[in-house]
């Protein structure tokens, strides 16, 4: 499983989810739009960039970045798109604030020095999901990302605890079946080789009545459609490019091929 691919959907579907992870929050949290943008010349791809409504406040911008493997240029390329970005769009924002989200504090570049007034500056915060704690001791949100490197047996017993506190704690009934969607999705990647029943009987959940299959279904796709993990990638093809994702960009978050791409589009 692409854990960083997983990170896009999470924080697609749910953007408020993200910032359980900053400590102060913008009052208009909940209606800022997630968004995978690209800035030219030179051309960079931001995988997580988080944008104010219009009418907030603070017109206060979020760049994410999640790195689940060794990367020695991770800052030069984080705060290069991010800077560069913010010079291409100067008179739409006032502030930014940056989160880097690692597996594991040894993914950390071996040389920050360079980096280090931004690294250690209040305009930029590091989370390293292993060093959380108990997942539940945590907000919903960070539990759910958290899921994302649970071990598989770890990862069942944690994505049933999940759904019960979900179900049982006050959240509204939409954020709740966001998350519980979320969460079988997560399920569904981590176990590629269980058919969809075994994943519903491991969850204790009916995926039909999730997003993704409710759309499908809605959409004339739910006929023929195969068991497993390969049929809910492609039912995810039109959903990420009626987001605007490129054709390039849905291959590599499904490991698809283009081709694979193309014939589900159509």
């Amino acid at each position: 499983m692409r854990r960083d691919a997983i990170f896009y959907t999470i924080f697609k579907r749910v953007p408020g989810l993200f910032f359980e992870l900053v400590e102060q929050p913008p009052a208009e949290a909940t209606n800022y739009r997630f968004e995978s943008v690209e800035v030219k010349e030179p051309t960079f791809r931001i995988d997580g960039v988080f944008l104010p409504p219009p009418d907030a406040t603070s017109q206060m911008i979020f760049f994410a970045e999640v790195q689940f493997q060794k990367d020695e240029l991770l800052y030069h390329r984080f705060f290069s798109e991010s800077m560069l970005y913010m010079y291409r769009n100067a008179s739409l924002y006032d502030d930014w604030y940056g989160v880097i989200i690692l597996q594991s504090r040894s993914l950390e570049p071996e040389k920050t020095t360079i980096h280090r007034s931004l690294l250690n500056s209040s305009q930029v915060k590091r989370i390293y999901l292993d060093e959380l704690g108990s997942p539940d001791e945590q907000k919903v949100g960070i539990s759910l990302m958290q899921l994302t490197i649970a071990s598989e047996t770890q990862m069942v017993q944690e994505a049933k605890r999940l759904i019960e506190r979900v179900q049982q704690e006050q959240i509204t009934v939409l954020a709740k079946k966001e998350i519980i969607d979320v969460i079988t999705t997560i399920a569904v990647y981590k176990f590629a080789n269980l058919s969809r029943e075994e994943v519903e009987a491991m969850l204790g959940v009916k995926l039909e009545e999730t997003r993704v299959y409710q759309e499908a279904k809605q959409e004339g796709r739910e006929e023929g459609r195969e068991e497993g993990r390969e049929e809910l990638k492609l039912e995810l093809v039109s959903q990420l490019l009626a987001h605007g994702m490129s054709m390039e960009d849905v291959a590599q978050l499904l490991n698809l091929t283009i081709e694979q791409v193309r014939l589900a589009a159509e």
